[in-house]
């Protein structure tokens, strides 16, 4: 026998009128923004663990019989590091493949580079960059194969067994040569060891998407349970006609499940159209390509499937009340009271986590699995905090407008949290983010160039051909402090300072000592300011991307309350209460528990950088203060904004109070 669940649930969808349709479009709407923000934050925890792949080649990697000599250097012009590969083939030994991106292996003289290397060569006067390299007619280009990034620096230069490039590079290395200097004999390019300036980069995205993560949940579970009043009513009378809980269940999920698909897919489509934009969207190195943050078909069906069905959760999780008492929900005798069992939880894990936290470094695992810990705390507690609120300002309101907003927050204090959580949620990350570790100061070695085993005639004479100004010291094996942290060599201090006179100290200093290039301030400090710049840059993502699924959360909220509510504002009208008082008390109902909750977050968001940096031993960013202000700025307006953008949609609804309250 045919069953009537979908011929029943399509004919209550097209009964629903227009203040259904706007519902389940609302639902849709947010499904999909839910969908193409978890894609994105997934293709950048893919696609940076696949740009740290493609450096992984260039670190060498030692072979007991090796054909060829492979040696890396990196170097610096205006800041930025450029990536060198000099490789040798030995004498009397087999052939050795051709390095990624290049289609042979290099014969002596060769100079391959980047598609950006050879914009800035053409760009940059030559005793700036390109007198760093042989004299060449015309440089090769290195294809994608061999890049993370097309704006990745990188050169492969082909020379003899003897020349010293190869022969004595990474003589004498100190601590900062760590990752960014090393030689060896190879058979090919076979490494695993990725590159200083990428190795860092998926796990510090897995702690933002850790933190966008529950903003996102929060979002999809909210489009699950929009129009829930309205819904409510017509399962409960179906109840009371004789249908089944599996039934009513069965046509929820049936129509949840369609209106998820049908959002997740459209998100899904415009996560797809919008790769060539997403992959300008510069991070560490620079920006992607677009095959690196295509997420493959397994990751989009997961992704679409997830979303669904935690919408289709979400609005199933609603229906004990329809089923176990639908006069009660048909009478809206309902008080949804919350239990203090929520309170103690939250303290229990609270105590779990001050506990966890207290010793030692932690991995980027553990760290992850403690930010979700505490997101999903906070969704526990939260509906118990919003129902005391409401029931304190209920008690000491003034006016109607408060009391009106403290008996909603009671009456309803999960659809309440569901409205706030997401800028709740958001206030931590804004906290967390906003005192983070600070950059390494580093202005010790501002405007000098030093290089290991030179003589001091031998670097005047270089920087005085090349017109460049500086005075010098010479430094032996005791002196830790310096760029040459114990090497012997020469350090010029460069006269006049600025960019382009250090980048031709550095090209004209680079014949001091072929075998090793030239260190400067930002060659010593490349790994911790490698990870601070990720971590700055995952943070105003974070904070961007969280305000922004907050933001839509709250709004789709917003507006599915008021079509939810629209027969009790109705009743409202004909009872004589005026717009303004029921809009005023929508706003209060709003900012009284998020003033509270997101409060509270923002502080344990505080507290968690601290501990962070204590752990790790880096100082708290006081300036921070500031930018912590502009977030709690920015979040509050993007609430009052989502919130007005619903006042027209209960203009409507009131304006013909007596049909609203049929």
């Amino acid at each position: 026998m045919r069953s009537p669940l979908i011929p029943l649930t399509w004919h209550i969808v097209r009964s629903s009128g227009r203040r259904g349709l706007q519902s389940r479009l609302l639902a849709a709407g947010a499904a999909a923004v839910g969908t193409l923000v978890l894609l994105v934050i997934v293709a950048a925890a893919l696609g940076s663990g696949a740009r740290a792949d493609r450096t992984a080649w260039r670190t060498p990697q030692p072979a007991k019989h090796g054909t060829a000599i492979q040696a890396l250097a990196t170097t610096y012009v205006r800041h930025e590091p450029v990536t060198v590969v000099s490789l040798a083939q030995l004498p009397g030994r087999s052939g050795t493949p051709a390095p990624p991106g290049l289609t042979s292996f290099p014969a002596k003289g060769e100079v391959y580079v980047s598609p950006a290397l050879t914009s800035l060569l053409h760009e940059l006067p030559a005793n700036q960059l390109a007198d760093r390299f042989p004299k060449v007619s015309s440089y090769g280009t290195i294809g994608a194969a061999g890049l993370a990034s097309p704006d990745e620096l990188v050169a492969v230069v082909g020379r003899a067994p003897t020349d010293p490039a190869v022969s004595r590079a990474a003589e004498g290395s100190t601590v900062s040569d760590i990752d960014q200097a090393a030689r060896a004999e190879i058979t090919g390019f076979s490494g695993t060891h990725a590159s200083v300036f990428t190795v860092n980069d998926q796990q510090i995205a897995l702690v933002g998407m850790a933190l966008l993560m529950m903003p996102v949940v929060v979002l999809a579970a909210a489009s699950g349970r929009l129009g829930a009043a309205r819904r409510e009513q017509q399962l409960a009378a179906l109840r009371l006609a004789g249908a089944t809980p599996r039934q009513i269940i069965g046509m929820t999920a049936l129509e949840t499940a369609a209106l998820g698909a049908a959002g997740a897919l459209t998100g899904a489509a415009l996560y797809a159209g919008l790769l060539p934009l997403l992959a300008e969207i510069p991070y560490g190195i620079g920006g992607w390509y677009v095959s690196q943050l295509w997420v493959g078909l397994p990751w989009l069906a997961t992704v679409v499937v997830a979303v669904t069905g935690l919408i289709t959760l979400s609005a199933v999780s609603m229906l004990r009340q329809v089923a176990t008492s639908p006069l009660g929900v048909a009478q809206q005798a309902d008080p949804r009271r919350t239990r203090i069992i929520r309170l103690v939880l939250f303290v229990v894990v609270l105590l779990y986590l001050w506990g966890s936290t207290g010793g030692g470094q932690l991995s980027t695992r553990q760290v992850i699995g403690l930010l979700l810990l505490f997101y999903g705390a906070f969704w526990l507690v939260g509906p118990w905090v919003v129902d005391r609120l409401g029931r304190l300002v209920g008690r000491f309101a003034r006016g109607p407008a408060t009391l009106l907003a403290g008996r909603r927050l009671s009456d309803d204090p999960r659809g309440a949290w569901r409205t706030v959580s997401g800028l709740v949620l958001a206030g931590f990350a804004a906290g967390f983010f906003a005192v983070s570790m600070v950059g390494m100061d580093g202005s010790a070695h501002r405007d000098q160039v030093a290089v290991a085993g030179a003589h001091a005639s031998q670097v005047r004479t270089l920087l005085r051909d090349a017109g460049v100004t500086a005075t010098f010291d010479t430094v032996g094996e005791d002196d830790w402090d310096g760029l040459l942290s114990g090497t012997p060599g020469v350090v010029a201090h460069i006269s006049g300072g600025g960019r382009a006179r250090l980048d031709t100290a550095v090209t004209a200093l680079t014949a001091a000592n072929p075998a090793r290039p030239p260190l400067t301030q930002d060659y010593v400090t490349a790994g911790d300011r490698t990870a601070i710049g990720r971590f700055a840059e995952v943070s105003t993502a974070t904070l961007a991307l969280s305000f922004l699924v907050a933001t839509t959360s709250a709004g789709l909220t917003a507006a599915a309350g008021v079509l939810d509510r629209r027969r009790i504002y109705g009743l409202l009208r004909l009872a004589g209460t005026p717009l303004k008082v029921l809009d005023r008390a929508r706003v209060r109902e709003t900012v009284i528990p998020l003033v509270v909750l997101a409060g509270g977050t923002t502080a344990v968001g505080v507290y968690v950088s601290y501990r962070l940096n204590q752990a790790v031993g880096a100082s708290i960013n006081m300036t921070g203060v500031l930018e912590l202000g502009v977030c709690v700025a920015v979040g509050a307006l993007s609430m009052f904004a989502a919130i007005g953008g619903s006042r027209p949609l209960l203009r409507r609804v009131t304006e013909d109070a007596a049909r609203s309250t049929d």
